[in-house]
């Protein structure tokens, strides 16, 4: 599978200390997470044969012990921590994704320097979420949260685990993300129960192959038409095929497209709710969030996006 992303300015933030001990203290400042908003860790000792810790509530603090169990770099010291976001939970902008990063980050700054590569940090944090969260995510969230470079979008092979950035640095391009504000679980999504239906998500799954290839060129070429295109034929076959789509998320895509100026629209995340990515001349964004704002029945948040680098270590 091939699959192009951006890492965006918005950010989770990890901050706090080692301590004594074996018990960690985490708080968050997200309101939107399941309460209780702290909680505490009993640390892996490092003399143990197995270095796991159990999931339990609250949700939110199964992201952090996943991770702490499938940290790379030796056993992690007891800490505490505060962490805060401003990627909004369940909009499908890989917040989840990004406090796993951020959680594994902290820790190399426990740790001190390793040579851990890029893709085996992000593969631990896939499993984090895989074995804690019980969400069979893929992996281009973790991947763009480790890798992603400014003025960059991100082409990932997932057939052999491989990245290319792909510039996209024109300063007269905006994206802008639109919230559509309904929430979505990805731990529900529905089976399939028909040969139809499984044809379907396989030939979305195989188009989208080629789509991507398609746009990384077209990207590469600063031919923004063409990529436009692919993207509103990436949200169809979203739609059609793969059916993750839902009527906010169409509806966003609808209005966008209608503004003269704008490139392409489509979905982005799990779907069934969170957010559409518009690719537009910087000078319709106005345009298309007035727009929206008049004939969108629901509530939209707007980000206006370029393409940010990716998590690291600020101070120690």
């Amino acid at each position: 599978t091939l699959i192009k992303l951006q890492a965006l300015p918005l950010v989770t933030v990890v901050v706090g200390k080692k301590i004594k001990g074996e018990m960690s203290t985490v708080i968050t400042t997200n309101p939107d997470v399941d309460p209780p908003n702290k909680t505490t860790i009993e640390m892996p000792n490092k003399n143990a044969l197995v270095k796991t810790i159990t999931p339990g509530p609250p949700k939110w603090s199964n992201y952090v012990k996943g991770v702490i169990s499938n940290y790379i770099g030796g056993t992690p010291p007891a800490f505490n921590a505060v962490i805060a976001s401003t990627i909004p939970t369940g909009g499908g902008l890989s917040s989840s994704a990004a406090l796993e990063v951020a959680t594994y980050m902290f820790l190399d700054a426990l740790m001190g320097p390793n040579a851990i590569m890029p893709t085996d940090k992000a593969l631990a944090c896939q499993k984090a979420e895989h074995d804690y969260a019980h969400v069979p995510c893929g992996i281009m969230d973790q991947f763009i949260s480790v890798m992603g470079k400014k003025g960059n979008a991100l082409l990932i092979d997932c057939r052999c685990m491989t990245s290319t950035l792909i510039p996209l640095s024109d300063p007269d391009i905006i994206i802008l993300i639109t919230n559509s504000n309904v929430k979505h679980e990805l731990t529900d999504l529905k089976s399939i129960n028909t040969e139809r239906e499984t044809i379907k998500r396989a030939r979305h799954a195989i188009s989208e192959i080629q789509r991507t290839a398609d746009a990384a060129e077209a990207l590469k070429d600063r031919n923004f038409k063409k990529f436009g295109k692919l993207m509103v034929a990436s949200h169809n076959s979203l739609r059609d095929d793969f059916e993750v789509s839902c009527k906010e998320l169409d509806q966003l895509v609808e209005l966008a497209l209608q503004v003269e100026g704008v490139y392409g629209s489509r979905m982005t995340g799990g779907g069934f709710g969170g957010c559409t990515v518009t690719l537009a001349q910087a000078s319709a964004v106005e345009n298309v969030i007035a727009n929206i704002k008049k004939h969108y029945k629901g509530k939209p948040t707007f980000y206006i996006c370029k393409p940010s680098d990716g998590a690291q270590i600020v101070s120690k």
